[in-house]
């Protein structure tokens, strides 16, 4: 069984990506605009700004207090030269404003690709085909359950896909998912831990697990631990390292185009 180690892949692209912007003359600086200090954002806002250290990007984390000061920094920030990227740490806390304030994001620098007409695809879909590719899978002859439809990752990989003219279907949190197993490869982003169990996972299956969440204070994802444990499926992502640290990468590669 494969290990689907996005980790290893992320080095090599980090390696390119700190050579390029070594010799830019202007460096390029991601804005992190946050409203909370929940685990799961926090864990991923010092994954960027150390990766960011680490290429020499830099990276500004902004903690504001509502909507409407989020609503002002982004304002700010797209009239700001010296900021090259922005992106809003999902989710915020009235999450039913987060499509007003992605959409305040100027299309040159919505580098996580959240606003629907920025200059970029989202992030985590790309790291996933990133991930897959790098891993040799053939997507054109896969049968692909996507199970969660947000923003970050159900929905732009169902267009990516869907686009592409591979067999993609659509699977909400609240559905029955036992039909699962009627498919080749199976990608989970809903953010609740454990949804995906053995019963559902045919052998030889794909499983790509881009869900996160805190249980208990433990980050866990979508994929039920028995899953991982089992010798029969093609490939699996890894607890930690799958999807997160090439999403990390390419939206680094996205704030150094812009």
């Amino acid at each position: 069984m494969k290990v689907l180690n996005g980790r290893e892949l992320a080095d090599f692209i980090k390696e390119r990506q700190f050579l390029t912007v070594r010799g830019m003359a202007k460096k390029p600086k991601l804005l992190i605009i946050r409203d909370s200090d929940n685990p799961v954002i926090l864990k991923y806002v010092n994954l960027k700004k150390q990766y960011g250290e680490d290429i020499g990007v830099e990276v500004e984390d902004f903690l504001a207090s509502n909507s409407d000061e989020i609503r002002e920094r982004i304002l700010a920030a797209n009239e700001d030269d010296s900021i090259s990227g922005i992106i809003i740490q999902l989710p915020i806390l009235e999450r039913e404003k987060t499509d007003e304030l992605t959409s305040l994001i100027i299309a040159s620098k919505d580098v996580d690709g959240l606003s629907g007409h920025g200059d970029y695809d989202s992030a985590t879909a790309t790291a996933i085909n990133w991930l897959l590719a790098g891993y040799g899978v053939d997507l054109a002859g896969q049968k692909i359950a996507l199970v969660g439809r947000g923003k970050l990752v159900g929905a732009p990989l169902l267009k990516m896909w869907t686009d592409s003219g591979f067999d993609v279907t659509m699977f909400h949190r609240g559905d029955d998912l036992s039909s699962l197993r009627d498919f080749s490869l199976i990608v989970s982003a809903t953010g609740i831990p454990g949804l995906i169990t053995n019963e559902m996972v045919a052998p030889g299956a794909i499983v790509v697990d881009a869900g996160t969440a805190s249980e208990d204070g433990v980050l866990v994802g979508d994929i039920a631990e028995a899953v991982r444990e089992r010798t029969d499926l093609s490939a699996i992502t890894p607890r930690t390292g799958g999807v997160g640290p090439l999403t990390v990468s390419c939206l680094f590669d996205h704030v150094i185009n812009s």
